[in-house]
C-alpha cells in the first residue's frame, strides 16, 4: 500500500530536471542540479539562502570535495571547482561521443572515487556506461569503464558496508547489483536486483497502475534501498534482498532521486522534474521541478568525499 507523507516544499522556484542532490555536512546545505537548465544549485535546509550558479554544459552529477568546492561531470568530461563559482579545471575526458551520450547519474564512493554513469541520448545503441574516475594520486586521473551496454544509467549506490553496488538501467526498467571490492575498485557477479513492470503502451499520467521506472536512488543506515520512481508519482524502499519495505506517493509525478540530510541524516529530499512534462500533468503537479523533504525513521548514509586535487 502506498503511503501518503507530509512532504515540505524546500523552495518555490521549480526548476526543469533536479538531480544528483546531497547534503554538505560541514555548510549544512543541500546541493542539486538543473540539468537541461545547466545550473548548480544550493540552499539551506529550510530553503532559504538558494544560490544559481551557471554552468558551460549540462551537469550530470555532482560530488563534494574533501579539500572544499565540488567535482562536476559535464556533457563533456569531469572538472574540478576549488570553490562556489571557480574557475572549472579539467579532470578527466571520458572517452564517449558527446552529440549524443552525456554524463548522467554520479557520486563517489567510499575511497574518494568519482563514479558517473552517462545516457544514450537517442536510446538507440546502449551506449550509456558506468565510469570510475580515480584521481587520487599525482599525473592523470585512472578511467575506469565499471559497466556498460546500458540506455539511462541512474540508481548508483552502495551498502553501507560497501560490499554492494547497485546501478539502475532506467528505460529497461532494471537495477542490477554486483559484489564490489573498494580496495581493488572491482565489480563482480553481476545480478538482477530488481526488475519493474514495463510502461503500458498508451500510457497516461492518469493511469496509476503504472508503478514508474527506476531514478535516482540512495542506501540508509540498515542498508535499504530507497529509488525514485520516475512518471510513478513515489519513492519505494527496498530490503537489501529486495522485498518491498514501503512506497512513498510523491507530490510531483516524476521524482528523479532522493538522498538523506540534515544534522541527523533523517530527512529524505527529493529532486523532481517538469521538463517535457504535459500541461494537464502540470496543472495536477504544479509544484513539479522543486525539491521536496520528509522526515524518515531511519537516517541515511552521509556523503561520500571526492579524493583529488
Amino acid at each position: 500500500m502506498i503511503q501518503s507523507p507530509v512532504w515540505q516544499t524546500l523552495h518555490s522556484t521549480p526548476y526543469e530536471l533536479g538531480e544528483s542532490p546531497f547534503w554538505h555536512p560541514h555548510e549544512q546545505r543541500l546541493y542539486w542540479v538543473d540539468i537541461p537548465g545547466k545550473k548548480i544549485l544550493r540552499c539551506a535546509a529550510d530553503g532559504t539562502a538558494l544560490q544559481a550558479w551557471d554552468m558551460p554544459a549540462e551537469p550530470g552529477c555532482i560530488a563534494p570535495a574533501q579539500t572544499g568546492g565540488l567535482v562536476i561531470a559535464l556533457r563533456h568530461g569531469v572538472f574540478r571547482a576549488q570553490h562556489w563559482g571557480a574557475e572549472l579545471e579539467a579532470v578527466a575526458v571520458l572517452p564517449y561521443d558527446t552529440a549524443s551520450v552525456r554524463a548522467n547519474d554520479g557520486k563517489c564512493d567510499a575511497l574518494g572515487r568519482f563514479w558517473v554513469g552517462t545516457i544514450d541520448e537517442p536510446k538507440a545503441s546502449r551506449a550509456a556506461s558506468l565510469w570510475s574516475i580515480d584521481a587520487r594520486s599525482e599525473g592523470a586521473a585512472v578511467v575506469q569503464e565499471q559497466a556498460k551496454g546500458a540506455l539511462t544509467a541512474n540508481g548508483l549506490a552502495w551498502a553501507p558496508d560497501n560490499a554492494t553496488v547497485y546501478w539502475a538501467d532506467t528505460p529497461q526498467h532494471i537495477v542490477h547489483c554486483w559484489d564490489y571490492s573498494l580496495k581493488s575498485n572491482q565489480l563482480s557477479a553481476r545480478r538482477t536486483f530488481l526488475q519493474f513492470e514495463p510502461k503500458p503502451a498508451g500510457w497516461t499520467f492518469q493511469d496509476a497502475s503504472y508503478q514508474g521506472r527506476p531514478d535516482g536512488a540512495a542506501v540508509d543506515a540498515q542498508g535499504a534501498y530507497w529509488v525514485s520512481m520516475f512518471e510513478g508519482a513515489r519513492i519505494c524502499r527496498f530490503a537489501p534482498d529486495g522485498t518491498l519495505l514501503a512506497q512513498y506517493a510523491t507530490p510531483a509525478q516524476c521524482p528523479t532521486m532522493p538522498c538523506f540530510g540534515g544534522p541527523d541524516l533523517q530527512t529524505l529530499f527529493v529532486t523532481t522534474a517538469r521538463h517535457g512534462r504535459s500541461a494537464a500533468e502540470l496543472a495536477q503537479y504544479p509544484e513539479s521541478g522543486c525539491v521536496f523533504s520528509m522526515r524518515v525513521d531511519v537516517p541515511g548514509l552521509p556523503v561520500n568525499f571526492y579524493s583529488g586535487a
